[in-house]
């Protein structure tokens, strides 16, 4: 027994001596100004981070859908530049996306792109820790070029399915489409589908694309819910790319026209 308690009593030792060495560090790192929310949060982790950037960093991982909500509004605040369009393409270089699927960021793109100290999510300066405001009077960070809430947003945007217990308790554990208890197999589903985003609002300005993939437009179904919806969206997307298609008559279509079509007049007499 004395080993056993022995046993569990040692990690708990370790972690309190590693946050104390941590605590130690974090103080001697923060500066006279710092968001009272993120200390607030490092301090009540279970493991204190050593450096003010890590708080910054564990409070945005810990608040998903703030830090989507505050990168769209940066964004809407720096608008679309002049000229700019949603395009896809196949060279990384010019920084296009290869897939509709994936968020239209034009500050990724080679051609208006803003370089160190702006974020290439949102356009905006990034400031020290990677913060979005410059408390510090320091100017923009020339060694950053992502705002520590767009990473996060970035990962939402692109694998909204990761935050699925957070989505789940915005829903109140009820599904979207049936008002029904949902499951643990629900999964996290686009209301608008993104095939239709690239098809009907392409010319949607900028921040109202981005909405598209962050959290107005998701909601999570249970998977029985989102199979037939997937297999609705299929058929819809199967109409609509053999309307664009050109008409082509077949053999049936020939002969249908030639048997509608009047007879031809003959010769009544010969001369």
């Amino acid at each position: 027994m004395q080993s056993m308690h022995r046993t569990r009593t040692q990690p708990e030792k370790w972690r309190k001596e590693r946050n104390r060495s941590s605590l130690a560090r974090l103080m001697k790192a923060l500066p006279a100004v710092f968001p009272a929310p993120v200390l607030g949060h490092a301090l009540s982790r279970p493991f204190v981070p050593p450096v003010p950037r890590l708080a910054v960093d564990a409070y945005w991982r810990a608040h998903p859908l703030r830090a989507e909500r505050l990168s769209r509004a940066l964004a809407a605040r720096s608008g679309a530049p002049d000229g700019w369009s949603w395009r896809l393409g196949s060279d990384r270089q010019s920084g296009l996306s290869a897939s509709f699927r994936v968020p239209p960021t034009p500050y990724r793109e080679q051609e208006f792109k803003l370089g160190p100290g702006h974020c290439c999510v949102c356009g905006q300066r990034v400031h020290r820790f990677g913060w979005h405001v410059d408390l510090w009077c320091h100017g923009p960070n020339r060694n950053a070029e992502w705002h520590a809430c767009c990473v996060v947003a970035w990962r939402l945007w692109n694998a909204p399915s990761d935050q699925v217990r957070i989505l789940k308790r915005l829903q109140r554990q009820r599904c979207a489409q049936t008002g029904k208890r949902l499951r643990r197999s629900a999964e996290v589903d686009h209301l608008i589908p993104l095939f239709k985003v690239w098809r009907e609002h392409r010319g949607a300005s900028w921040p109202e694309l981005l909405g598209f993939w962050g959290v107005p437009n998701l909601q999570v179904i249970n998977r029985d819910i989102h199979l037939a919806k997937c297999a609705s969206e299929a058929k819809s997307r199967i109409r609509i790319s053999r309307a664009d298609e050109p008409f082509w008559p077949s053999v049936r279509h020939l002969m249908e026209s030639l048997e509608g079509a009047p007879a031809f007049p003959g010769k009544v007499g010969f001369a």
